[in-house]
């Protein structure tokens, strides 16, 4: 049994993190840290698992008693964090903010997309979670930089939901102003493009050029739906084959012979891509569900393979109905 400890407990993601691993039959949840919620339950803020779990929340940090630890912070906190506590080196980490998804010379942190790097995550001690847009966008790119296809600047448009901001409202998330509206933000400069980047040149080490991604909120709770557009010459067929190989064993990712929704991936950890050809570019759509491959359910399918268990144990999730 995998003993599990998580910190910053009281937001959606960890809210999904708690849902997964109270049904995960490997998993159990010794502690969840929330110094804001100490001493309440946890089905006072995460109401949806009443009937599931009488666990409440605690300000302290036994470390000693958990083999693994997720950070489910706000960027930035995740370094300050660990330079403020010690955490036993045989403790492994699943860090779900940004602190580490960039390589350095300092940064044992493994990049933790599956698809990208299986073989590196198994056995890993330490573990940066992609961002959910990133998560998106890459898969539905890292077939062609495999293959050396990404040879011109790369447009991605691509809208989430209102969960993507997070738990506490603001004024671009309060639902009277996202309800029957849409809008524009971070265009250009959004913080998940260099973890992008960073990915296909993992494959395309002579990726040089530009991906203009301009991000959208949308008016729904949950999911991320993306287009990326492709200058490439390659017939559509060999593409086809070239998705299908790159994804042939990854048991979340599926390339699908039509056009996608975002409701089939909605409540699961999967993402979905369909390339479609115009004229002599690509347009490919992918989508997943921001809170779980963008966030919970890749980290829990990181813990899968960091302790050697069956990549899809916990996550068969089944897409809400239409």
């Amino acid at each position: 049994m995998i003993r599990i400890g998580i910190i910053g407990g009281a937001g959606y993601t960890a809210g999904e993190l708690c849902r997964l691993l109270l049904n995960h039959q490997e998993a159990e949840i010794v502690f969840i840290n929330s110094e804001s919620n100490a001493g309440n339950l946890i089905t006072d803020v995460h109401e949806g698992l009443y009937g599931e779990t009488d666990l409440r929340f605690t300000d302290q940090l036994p470390f000693e008693e958990v083999d693994v630890v997720y950070f489910c912070f706000g960027h930035g906190k995740s370094t300050q964090f660990l330079a403020d506590h010690y955490i036993p080196a045989d403790v492994r980490i699943i860090d779900l903010a940004q602190d580490f998804r960039l390589a350095a010379e300092d940064n044992d942190y493994i990049y933790g997309l599956p698809e990208l790097n299986h073989t590196r995550l198994m056995g890993a001690q330490h573990v940066a979670n992609p961002g959910c847009f990133a998560t998106c966008i890459q898969l539905g790119l890292l077939p062609l930089a495999k293959t050396g296809l990404l040879q011109g600047d790369i447009a991605v448009n691509a809208i989430t939901g209102s969960t993507g901001a997070g738990v506490k409202p603001g004024p671009t998330t309060h639902f009277s102003w996202r309800s029957g509206n849409m809008s524009i933000y971070k265009a250009f400069n959004h913080q998940h493009v260099p973890e992008v980047v960073q990915s296909l040149r993992q494959l395309q080490p002579s990726f040089d050029c530009a991906i203009d991604f301009i991000p959208y909120r949308g008016d729904f709770p949950r999911g991320i739906f993306a287009t990326e557009v492709v200058r490439c010459d390659a017939p559509e067929e060999e593409i086809v084959s070239i998705y299908k190989e790159f994804y042939s064993e990854a048991p979340f990712t599926h390339y699908v012979d039509r056009a996608i929704d975002l409701k089939q991936v909605v409540n699961t950890n999967k993402c979905l891509i369909h390339v479609e050809r115009h004229s002599d570019k690509l347009l490919v759509t992918s989508c997943i569900d921001n809170l779980l491959k963008g966030a919970a359910g890749q980290a829990v399918q990181n813990m899968n393979l960091l302790f050697g268990l069956e990549e899809t144990t916990g996550l068969l999730l089944k897409p809400v109905a239409f």
